[in-house]
Formats: structure tokens, sequence, C-alpha cells
């Protein structure tokens, strides 16, 4: 992982953490692995730098939409519990 990746995955990880304060740091890690089972087909330790810039994207996406109170669904985000509610992390 270059130092520019490991910045903006870090950077993107306390943006989502931030958005949902009330969740511990192990059940964030938890959830970007059920993601990464989910939509990319790897678990926590295997997914690739670029999908799991590509997951946090989407779960600060999908976090922001809740907050503002927009309808996920329609958001083509995911879910906290991995389900999938939209396009494929890939299609980007």
């Amino acid at each position: 992982m270059t130092t520019e990746t490991q910045r903006e995955a870090l950077a993107l990880l306390g943006e989502v953490w931030s958005l949902a304060p009330e969740i511990r740091l192990g059940q964030l890690f938890a959830h970007l692995g059920f993601l990464g089972e989910a939509h990319v087909g790897h678990g926590l330790g295997d997914i690739d730098d670029d999908e799991m810039i590509a997951i946090l994207y989407r779960h600060r996406s999908e976090l922001q939409n809740r907050l503002e109170g927009q309808d996920t669904e329609t958001a083509g985000t995911f879910s906290v519990s991995g389900s999938a509610m939209g396009a494929n992390v890939n299609e980007e």
C-alpha cells in the first residue's frame, strides 16, 4: 500500500467512524469485513486496498444518507449488515 493510499484509507475510516460514533472500532472492522465478503468475495484480510477504499466510500455514503434521512435503498449503497442495496463495489 502506498503512503497516499494509506492516508486515504485512514482518512475514510475516520470519517466513517465519526458518522457512527456509537459503534466500537471492532464492530466497524467487522462491518467492513461483512461488506467485503458480500460485495467483493473476500474476507477482511484478503480485501485489496482499492476494494477497501471503495467499500469505505460506499459505507460512508450510506451513513451520510441515513443521517440526512434519505432512503438508502434508492441511494444505491450498502447496508451495514452487508446486504446489497444497489450497485456492486466494482461498478465504479
